[in-house]
């Protein structure tokens, strides 16, 4: 999350937690778009009775929509909601898809919206069976392009939606193309995976083990679970809805709609206490029997078995554009890798498209809806380009500007394609890990759905890819000479012994800095099962898309729990090592770079627009206002103020239309006498307190309470606030800790050298002196090397050598490329550390500029010169020179606007050898006449 304020207690955090889980349950896997609608779309609303059951004579009704493009007839789409929506999910989608010139007819599936029966999961004989009605009713619609009876068609949707799409051209010969978006193969493998294998895995990029007796995903099969037991408490309208209810129909859209618990004509809510809400009993016992022993029995295995797109893969033929996200701890690339496999094998042509975002990175932007259309275009009517059966992936580095990665895609002629591996060394002895009792505490690798949200804040990273003490094995790689682009799963061979029986565990696959800064790329892990102690496995890692930098090592780490699975109640201790002779055996897929970009469209929200508005109000209300606004042209530049001004009731303003720019390097003085605004401007800087108008921009982030930008600078202005009852060193610690990086990355050992406090820095802070309190403070604000640095009245409480001391660190500093900003009262030392000041006055600026210019502005000059009465005389005789006298060698003189160069060069001309010359004032005069003499 982007540096949201994280609550600091227990209590706190599983209140965010459940209402982060609660907003994801309702919004569900849904598949939303926004943008205006088509002004010459016309929509048809319908109700359409399907069978309640195979070969039953009873009805339910089916709730659709049909969006009509100007021009019919026309080739047809059928878009599917993803699970916990509803038509209205997908309105904007079918509205895009219709403005391409598409009949799109949506519907909500059984058990969701106003549509009838429950919900059994896309099996064949009831949701796929319903979409085939919908089939058979296009080929009665004048609109859609017919021949003999059979309709032009495809089917598209994402999650719950793409696998019926993939089940849909399984079973019925009359779909001619699908495009399924971030989807499954096999959910017993979505939702229970075995990442290991004793056999050998397959060859293609992100091939996965889909082993039997898999872990129980419990975190995302628990948002299921209640995204279709919730819909029971705001009851089901179109359950006992008519068989074929009022139509209606309105140019641009569709009328009689309303949200799912509005009650309809023909129909009401049902008010339920069944703890499996609208899920078949069959669905119901198998997500109990998961949930309370985490192994799937056969008869589950059978029910998910019979509705994964695996179970029909085999049959599809049909031109096929898999769209899958890399950034999805819920149907990874895998999941598309086998379906990719299974389709080929049948003698189908398949296009493949890995993105950045998935059911963690967002949906499908713009661009990627658009390749979607183009290829439904071409399969359907043949205009428009060839999209052929290539492969493309995203990669997204690791460097960000202004706060997002770059993109570049990489196209391969085809997939599914046999991987080049790299196969990299790792060392690690063999290692006791621990499982305690319960599973508990657990490892922390992410929290699904949210997990995309981690990468734009330290702190909230710092949370994630915690390995409890003793609970993981590690094994790393030297570090890499060249970028290795890891393009899918890698797999590695491990031995695991133990207590006879058998073991659960989780491998993940880090990315290290040289620094020791760890990044567990989208968060991804591998679950598995070592059905019998001792044994040897094949781990398939997960599918990620990652450019490891020269420099960087791999990590794997093998822990015995994790959060998002249910792991075993037993205690028990493994012993992990590498198979002898085992390798990492990383994936690289070599193609064509077509272009860098920067991704549009990763919106966290992936419900409908009043649901992302639910997302928003929550997360808004944990980040307390966190800021978006970026000026990209503005990134490099540390600190701009623009039209800043702070008024308070009662008419005082503090700071009134300031603006200045602080550039890389600087060392900025912000002057002023008491109460001229500067500590003000300094606290709104650090978010402390909003502006009443203007803004304030660091590196091109506009800065307001909690925003992520923050976490750039190093601050001291409110005062030290260190906890009296700790030493130094530990509030130094505890601090860093709170930020959530590594401890490696503090430097404690620069910044306790700048505080100069020596063996005093163990002692407890209440016996300090006000100066150590400052210097303290200031080697805090010092910890990380902040990119900029924010010091008000630094030299309260230092001695003079201590401020001598001061001035060299900051000057040193800023000679890095680093940006020190510091308010003073002590002219002299301003003059002698800063190369640049600004000057306030009633909360104005009345001056700005380098330290030379700013002590120059009256003219005032002063000449060291070998011949000083000749220099004189040289000076009285130029036009506008007045006050010309000397002291010694040196020779001071008004030039009244006559540029110091040129005196030089008239001194010259005469003869006169200059040594040296400069203003004559010093700051403090300067600083004076700007201000007033009363000050």
């Amino acid at each position: 999350m982007p540096r949201i304020p994280i609550p600091r207690t227990r209590a706190g955090r599983w209140t965010s937690l459940a209402l982060a889980v609660a907003v994801l349950a309702a919004a569900g896997l849904l598949w939303a778009t926004s943008g205006p609608p088509p002004s010459k779309v016309v929509t048809t609303d319908a109700m359409i009775p399907v069978p309640a059951a195979p070969n039953s004579p009873d009805r339910i009704s089916i709730d659709t929509t049909l969006y009509q493009p100007e021009n019919t007839p026309a080739p047809a789409v059928l878009l599917a909601h993803g699970f916990g929506g509803d038509k209205n999910s997908v309105a904007a989608d079918a509205r895009e898809l219709a403005d391409r010139g598409f009949v799109v007819l949506t519907w909500s599936a059984r058990g969701f919206g106003r549509s009838g029966g429950k919900i059994t999961l896309n099996d064949p004989g009831y949701e796929v069976a319903d979409a085939s009605r919908l089939i058979d009713f296009l080929a009665t619609r004048p609109e859609v392009q017919n021949v003999n009876g059979d309709p032009k068609v495809a089917a598209t949707g994402a999650s719950y939606g793409g696998a019926l799409s993939l089940l849909l051209a399984g079973t019925d010969k009359r779909v001619d193309a699908i495009a399924p978006v971030i989807t499954y193969n096999d959910l017993a493998q979505g939702l229970v995976p075995n990442a290991a294998t004793t056999g050998a895995a397959a060859g293609t990029p992100a091939a996965g083990a889909f082993a039997a007796g898999g872990v129980f995903k419990k975190t995302w099969a628990g948002i299921f679970f209640s995204a279709g037991s919730g819909a029971a408490a705001s009851g089901n309208p179109g359950a006992d809805a008519p068989e074929s209810g009022q139509r209606t129909m309105e140019s641009g859209q569709a009328i009689g709609a309303a949200p799912p618990s509005v009650p309809q004509p023909g129909g009401g809510p049902r008010p339920s206490a069944d703890p499996c809400g609208l899920f078949t009993s069959q669905v119901c016992q198998a997500y109990t029997e998961l949930a309370t022993t985490g192994k799937a029995s056969q008869q589950t295995l059978d029910l998910l078995r019979r509705v994964s797109p695996a179970s029909v893969t085999n049959k599809i033929t049909v031109p096929t554009l898999l769209v899958q996200g890399e950034s999805d701890t819920l149907f990874g690339l895998d999941q598309s890798d086998a379906t990719a496999r299974q389709i080929t094998a049948a003698g189908g042509k398949v296009k493949t498209i890995w993105y950045t975002g998935g059911h963690d990175g967002g949906k499908p932007g713009p661009q990627l809806r658009g390749k979607i259309a183009d290829f439904l275009k071409f399969h359907l009517t043949g205009e428009g380009a060839d999209p052929g059966t290539n492969f493309s992936y995203d990669v997204q580095g690791t460097l960000r500007a202004n706060g997002t990665p770059s993109v570049r895609t990489v196209v391969a002629p085809a997939y599914p394609a046999t991987a080049e591996r790299r196969q990299i060394a790792l060392t690690g002895p063999e290692q006791p890990i621990v499982h305690p009792a319960g599973g508990n505490p657990a490892s922390v690798s992410g929290l699904p759905g949210l997990n995309s949200l981690s990468s734009s804040s330290s702190r909230v990273a710092g949370m994630f890819g915690i390995d409890p003490p003793g609970q993981a094995a590690q094994f790393t790689s030297a570090p890499m000479e060249s970028q290795l682009l890891i393009t899918g799963g890698s797999t590695v061979k491990l031995r695991v012994n133990g207590p006879p029986g058998e073991a659960v565990l989780f491998a993940k696959l880090y990315d290290v800095t040289a620094d020791g800064q760890r990044t567990l790329p989208a968060n991804a892990i591998s679950a598995f099962r070592v059905p019998s102690l001792p044994g040897e496995v094949t781990v398939t890692l997960p599918g990620i898309v990652r450019p490891i930098e020269p420099g960087h090592t791999l990590r794997l780490v093998v822990s015995t729990t994790d959060q998002a699975y249910l792991s075993p109640d037993a205690p028990s201790v493994y012993q992990v090592s590498l198979a002898p002779g085992s390798t990492l055996g990383v994936p690289v897929v070599p193609g064509t770079q077509l272009g860098t970009g920067w991704p549009t469209g990763q919106l966290i929200g992936i419900g409908s627009t009043v649901l992302a508005a639910i997302v928003i109000a929550v997360i808004a209300a944990i980040r307390r206002k966190r800021s978006h606004d970026i000026d990209p042209e503005l990134a490099t530049t540390p600190l701009v103020i623009e039209g800043l001004t702070k008024s308070y009731p009662g008419g005082l303003t503090a700071v009134k239309d300031l603006s200045f720019r602080v550039e890389p390097g600087m060392v900025l003085g912000l002057l002023g006498p008491n109460g001229a605004g500067k500590t003000t401007t300094l606290r709104m800087l650090m978010g402390l307190i909003t502006p009443t108008e203007g803004s304030i921009r660091v590196f091109g982030h506009k800065i307001a309470p909690g925003a992520p930008v923050l976490s750039r600078i190093g601050s001291f202005v409110e005062g030290s606030g260190f906890l009296p009852h700790l030493s130094g060193h530990s509030n130094l610690e505890l601090y860093w800790a709170a930020t959530g990086r590594p401890p490696e990355k503090a430097h404690f050992t620069e910044a306790l050298e700048i505080a100069g406090l020596g063996s005093a820095v163990h002692r407890k802070v209440r016996t300090y002196s006000q100066g150590m309190r400052q210097r303290l403070a200031i080697a805090q604000a010092m910890l990380g090397l902040p990119e900029l640095m924010v010091l008000d009245e630094p030299t309260n409480g230092l001695d003079p050598p201590q401020i001598h001391q001061m001035r060299e660190v900051l000057q040193r500093y800023a000679a890095t490329g680093r940006t020190v900003v510091v308010s003073s009262h002590l002219l002299a030392e301003v003059e002698q550390t800063c190369s640049h000041v600004v000057v306030m006055h009633r909360g104005q600026l009345v001056a700005s500029g380098e330290v030379g210019d700013i002590t120059a502005a009256g003219g005032e000059a002063s000449f060291r010169v070998d011949k000083p009465e000749t220099a004189m005389e040289v000076l009285r005789a130029a036009e506008g020179v007045t006050d010309v006298d000397a002291e010694g060698q040196v020779v001071h003189a008004n030039l009244d606007g006559m540029p110091r160069a040129d005196a030089v060069a008239a001194l010259v001309r005469a003869g006169v050898a200059v040594e040296q010359a400069g203003p004559r004032r010093r700051l403090e005069d300067a600083f004076l006449q700007l201000v007033g003499d009363s000050q």
